[in-house]
């Protein structure tokens, strides 16, 4: 299993954002400075966590992205599924029936996993870089 490079830029320009003192706007160029990555790749990433609600963003000279107000309860998780969609990990062939048993256990670890990154918020994290 492997995350995409997105949800990667995502969790950390998440970080860079929530390590930003209150009502400060870091621009797409700074922030994609900041993590060595194309501003136009980053601006696609930082439009899906605007659309998710998890990013502000504004415009003008002083413009640009922060953290939305509900900024204390981002997990991972909700990171993760605003760049990765919600879709389950693992699908079986649905000739093994739906009472499989492969699946079954796919989908506890699946669900292990997604309980592990709920309980890991953003705002957390970002603190021990400090």
């Amino acid at each position: 299993m492997k995350y995409s490079k997105a949800t990667n830029y995502a969790l950390h320009a998440m970080l860079s954002l929530a390590n930003k003192t209150e009502k400060t706007s870091i621009g797409v160029q700074s922030l994609a400075a900041e993590l060595s990555v194309s501003t136009t790749y980053l601006s696609k990433i930082l439009a899906k966590l605007v659309k998710e609600g998890l990013v502000l963003s504004s415009s003008g000279a002083q413009g640009g992205y922060s953290l939305a107000a509900n900024k204390n309860d981002v997990s991972f998780l909700d990171v993760i599924q605003a760049i990765e969609g919600k879709a389950s990990l693992f699908e079986c062939d649905p000739q093994h029936g739906e009472h499989c048993l492969v699946h079954q256990v796919m989908l506890e670890a699946e669900t292990e996993m997604e309980r592990q990154l709920k309980q890991k918020r953003i705002i957390d994290v970002a603190h021990q870089i400090k």
